[in-house]
């Protein structure tokens, strides 16, 4: 354990580097037009690089049982901030969506804590209750309803995306807690025609997942993004533009230095650095998963498990989008993006696997 501990901190400290330097690379233009500083997001993002250590070291200190035994007011913190977030006058607007609270001038985006308080939530239910799992009414329903609350909440800032991957780890989690087979199909029954019904009454998700298909169709409208990730990638090639010498991150593509930094890696180090990047990912996840399977508390490997599973959804979600895969969805590339609550939520949560880690080291 103390190989696979020691290589999470390897290699989520390369995402942190490759982070500092792409958001650098790909921010330094705009933030000098818009704040007249090149080193606008670079600084504020180190700093958050700094508060998600400290929140590591942080989480890495309590023992796993205490953090079970708090479980359920870790989870009541969260959706109390999530109720905060949907109060008119509370909650920050930017964008057309209210996802942010701001303390002493510091925005907060809850949805990125409530991500992992629900899995710390669900890895003590399920292990308190395991032998009840089998049981709709008592082992299934309550840690259910707990999930669609949490991704209700989220759903009204409105933020689909992080709505989506909260249900796809709470129905996971289930999974492998040994739900029966019956009672999955009973809330895929119930999910997808909400599902469908939340993408039919906003006609921008419905417009999403149809220019997917042809993004030409409309280069200027509602494929302008997507085909500007395009531009960025194909000009990329095998080895890149080299690093600094994106054109695409030149007002071209937006949110290049957040949800679309992946295609700027894909153009100023290629194919060949875009899919380092990768690699990196599928390592973390694998090492953290295989710490999972090895823990023999119950509770610690499934918020070991919880953990790597976000992770990786997020990371399939970020690329799929860059590479036109899937509906643009406004999910950061974990580490890499900027983004304050993302990053400090994701190092406090690195934190944690150590943490389960050491268990049994």
């Amino acid at each position: 354990m103390k190989n696979d501990s020691k290589m999470i901190i390897l290699l989520v400290s390369i995402l942190l580097m490759i982070g500092v330097v792409m958001i650098y690379s790909s921010s330094a233009v705009y933030a000098y037009r818009t704040y007249g500083n090149s080193l606008y997001f670079v600084l504020r993002h180190l700093a958050y690089v700094a508060v998600g250590l400290f929140a590591a070291v942080f989480c890495m200190m309590p023992p796993a049982k205490k953090i079970a035994d708090n479980s359920r007011n870790i989870m009541l913190c969260a959706l109390f901030l999530l109720l905060m977030v949907i109060i008119p006058g509370v909650g920050k607007v930017a964008g057309g969506a209210r996802r942010w609270i701001s303390f002493f001038g510091i925005n907060i985006q809850p949805s990125e804590l409530a991500k992992f308080a629900l899995i710390i939530y669900l890895a003590d239910f399920t292990s308190r209750k395991r032998y009840l799992i089998e049981n709709f009414r008592n082992g299934v329903l309550p840690p259910l309803f707990i999930t669609g609350i949490t991704a209700g909440l989220v759903f009204l800032e409105p933020d689909m995306g992080t709505c989506i991957s909260i249900l796809f780890v709470g129905v996971v989690l289930l999974f492998v807690s040994g739900i029966r087979l019956k009672h999955l199909r009973t809330i895929a029954v119930w999910s997808l025609p909400a599902l469908c019904t939340a993408i039919i009454i906003a006609p921008y998700r419905i417009k999403r997942i149809i220019i997917v298909f042809n993004p030409w169709k409309d280069p200027k409208g509602a494929g302008f993004q997507l085909v500007q990730s395009f531009i960025a990638l194909g000009s990329g090639g095998f080895w890149g533009t080299g690093l600094g010498m994106s054109k695409q991150k030149l007002f071209y593509l937006p949110a290049s230095h957040t949800d679309f930094i992946f295609s700027i890696i894909g153009e100023e180090t290629g194919f060949v650095g875009a899919a380092f990047v990768l690699a990196l990912f599928t390592g973390l996840v694998w090492v953290s998963i295989r710490i999972a399977f090895r823990l023999r508390n119950v509770f610690a490997s499934r918020v070991v498990l919880g953990i790597s599973i976000i992770i990786a959804f997020e990371v399939m979600v970020n690329v799929g989008v860059s590479t036109g895969v899937l509906p643009t969805k406004g999910l950061p590339l974990p580490f890499i993006s900027y983004g304050g609550s993302s990053l400090v939520s994701h190092l406090a949560a690195i934190g944690l696997i150590l943490n389960m880690a050491r268990e049994v080291e």
